[in-house]
């Protein structure tokens, strides 16, 4: 009877704190079902259409036109430098001179042996009509004339590898030899480039490369100069293609009369092509970028749960097209007219309720300026 008794009390308090539970998640359930997120703040843009001209970037370097390190065509001790590092020089300019004492005094005995052999020569020749001197000398004479004048010329050649001229005009870089140092055959010296114009090479694929023709302008952008807009003309288009990556070499020459740009720098050539395209430009920031597929938000007006006026978005995927600063055109997925969110991209979420506060936007431009820092 009392086993009973207890089975009962149990029972009952059992169901009573069941009882307690579903009172309390019945009332936890009814309370979520009328609650809603609160909106994110985003800022937004109106998607209209605009005609680009087509256009096609590569990455570029620049080259001089003629560079060249130049060296020691023969071994010697330096005895004077005529230029300054850094210095502009003309062709001809003798730049750097070696010790020729040696040469000097072997060219005057060449010389002196060559003036006799000449004599020796016209008296032969003077002679021979009354045969006083055989055919056979006169032969001899000849010969050692012209040798001694060889001997001359190769003398005088090596005197003048030992001054080392400026190939062309052009700016010399740091120099690497001193006075009275011994430098060896083929040693560096100086390098000289011309820095006006100077070449801009980059690759085109196959599939662009029936655009590119002679005399088409190249827009040149170079990191260190941001501010620096520069204007090249395709000069030269490699006829072979690559058979590794099936690009075309493009050459273009840019006129730097300022040589505010140098050999060797990293750049970014856009070829202007001539035809052009609808599209819809809008800020980078308003694409949502992802492996699977880009897309941005569209705005749409809705009634939220309180039957009150809002504002939610739409998932729409697009395709997008060529890049002009800061602005991404859109080819595919709009009809124009649509009212994108451009901030906050990562907080929404397809049928999510947004509030649009354009107070401050973040800039767009296609041709942005970079910040004063």
């Amino acid at each position: 009877m009392k086993t009973l008794k207890v089975i009962i009390v149990c029972v009952l308090v059992i169901g009573g704190i069941a009882y307690l539970k579903y009172r309390s998640v019945s009332k936890a359930i009814a309370e979520h079902a009328n609650f809603s997120l609160p909106p994110e703040s985003v800022t937004s843009t109106v998607a209209k259409a605009e005609t680009w001209q087509k256009s096609f970037q590569a990455i570029a370097s620049l080259n001089s036109t003629q560079g060249v390190t130049l060296k020691a065509e023969e071994a010697g001790k330096v005895v004077k430098i005529n230029f300054e590092s850094g210095a502009q020089v003309k062709a001809g300019d003798i730049l750097v001179e070696l010790d020729t004492s040696t040469e000097d005094a072997q060219l005057r005995s060449a010389l002196a042996k060559l003036e006799l052999a000449r004599v020796n020569l016209a008296r032969a020749k003077n002679l021979r009509p009354t045969n006083a001197v055989s055919q056979s000398d006169l032969d001899t004479y000849t010969f050692q004339a012209k040798q001694f004048e060889a001997d001359a010329a190769a003398i005088r050649t090596v005197i003048a590898k030992k001054q080392i001229a400026a190939p062309f005009s052009g700016r010399t870089g740091i120099r690497m030899v001193n006075i009275g140092q011994f430098v060896m055959q083929g040693d560096q010296i100086v390098p000289l480039h011309s820095l006006d114009p100077l070449f801009v090479n980059f690759n085109v694929p196959q599939q662009q490369i029936g655009s590119v023709v002679v005399g088409q302008t190249a827009e040149i952008r170079i990191d260190a100069f941001p501010d620096l807009k520069l204007e090249a003309k395709v000069t030269a288009i490699n006829p072979q293609v690559d058979q590794s990556t099936r690009n075309s070499e493009v050459q273009a020459t840019l006129s730097n009369p300022e040589e505010k740009v140098r050999p060797g720098m990293y750049a970014v050539a856009t070829l202007l092509l001539k035809d052009s395209e609808k599209l819809f430009p809008v800020p980078g920031s308003a694409v949502a970028y992802a492996p699977y597929g880009n897309s941005v938000y569209i705005i749409e007006p809705f009634k939220n749960k309180a039957g009150k006026d809002s504002l939610t978005v739409r998932q729409q995927f697009v395709k997008l097209g060529p890049t002009k600063g800061d602005m991404v055109g859109i080819v595919e997925g709009l009809q124009g007219g649509e009212q994108l969110a451009t901030s906050g991209l990562f907080k929404l979420r397809p049928g999510g309720e947004v509030v649009v506060n354009n107070i401050v936007t973040p800039g767009h431009s296609t041709n942005p300026k970079p910040a004063d820092t």
